[in-house]
């Protein structure tokens, strides 16, 4: 019995199919199938009942998958205690909303390649909902995104607030809200979504938004004249300078929240670390640019 065959063995469990499983550890699918059958034979019973739905845990899969996991978070542990930060070798998948990819995320890769130089780093920009599901999917191992998730497998690290504000562009200066289409979010974030509802309880339902699943486009359609737009404070000036401004219709939406989140079991000892850089990256960042509420 090998820690590779238990490792293979929990993500075909977690997954629920051989070809899953493969493509989660960037293996082929006989070297999946081989090494459970090599597990099986070393223990001598069946773990997996294969059919053409998938796989389900026999009996003994299930007992097996409790010492498994225990086994492996005793392995994190080890790895998170012993092993020197700057000696630790491992693969972070990292998913990223635009909205801290356009703040703070340059000063958080920095720091994490400067304490764990040895650590591969693939980044994937996406609205949360979709990271939320790759998150649960177990195709990233963190996730900053407006959150936090409620599930109880994911463990939440809190991240500043970013505080909203209305754009205009320059040449439009008492912005209508009845006649000029309002930019916001992809239509399908808690942003979007919200924002939406207000504008209709205030202003009857003949309001046109537009959606934007890019920040950098939903500013360029402001100032280009197309719009108002809702988008963070602390991005505004930085994005257009010079072509849009802030103004207050009388109400602001609410504040975004963000979180830092990782599946906490088993534990990712690396996910762990960099969730708490990351809150520390985005607080000094809030501290000097005022973005926190």
């Amino acid at each position: 019995m090998t820690l590779e065959q238990l490792r293979t063995f929990l993500w075909v469990a977690r997954l629920g199919g051989i070809r899953r499983a493969a493509q989660q550890m960037n293996i082929s699918q006989p070297a999946v199938s081989n090494r459970i059958a090599l597990l099986e034979a070393d223990l001598g019973t069946q773990l997996l009942d294969r059919s053409r739905k998938g796989v389900m845990l026999t009996k003994q899969g299930v007992m097996l998958r409790t010492h498994a996991e225990q086994i492996l978070q005793s392995v994190e542990r080890i790895r998170a205690e012993v092993v020197p930060p700057e000696n630790m070798t491992a693969l972070l998948r990292l998913g990223v909303a635009e909205t801290i990819v356009q703040s703070w995320l340059p000063e958080f890769l920095g720091r994490l390649r400067a304490t764990h130089p040895r650590v591969t780093i693939e980044i994937s920009v996406d609205i949360s909902r979709n990271l939320r599901e790759h998150l649960f999917d177990r195709t990233l191992d963190l996730a900053l995104l407006m959150g936090p998730v409620s599930d109880y497998s994911v463990e939440n690290v809190e991240l500043p607030e970013f505080a909203m504000a209305w754009f205009r562009p320059v040449a439009l200066e008492k912005p209508d809200l009845t006649r000029v289409p309002v930019i916001s979010y992809h239509r399908q974030t808690r942003p979007y979504l919200e924002l939406r509802t207000q504008l209709q309880d205030r202003y009857g339902n003949g309001i046109q938004m537009f959606s934007s699943s890019s920040l950098s486009a939903g500013f360029e359609m402001v100032a280009a004249g197309l719009g108002v737009g809702v988008f963070p404070r602390v991005l505004g000036e930085r994005m257009q300078p010079g072509r849009i401004r802030e103004f207050d219709p009388g109400w602001m939406p609410r504040p975004l929240s963000f979180s830092a989140s990782y599946i906490g079991h088993p534990r990712d000892a690396l996910a762990a670390r960099a969730a708490q850089m990351a809150r520390e990256v985005a607080l000094e960042h809030a501290a000097e640019t005022g973005a926190e509420t």
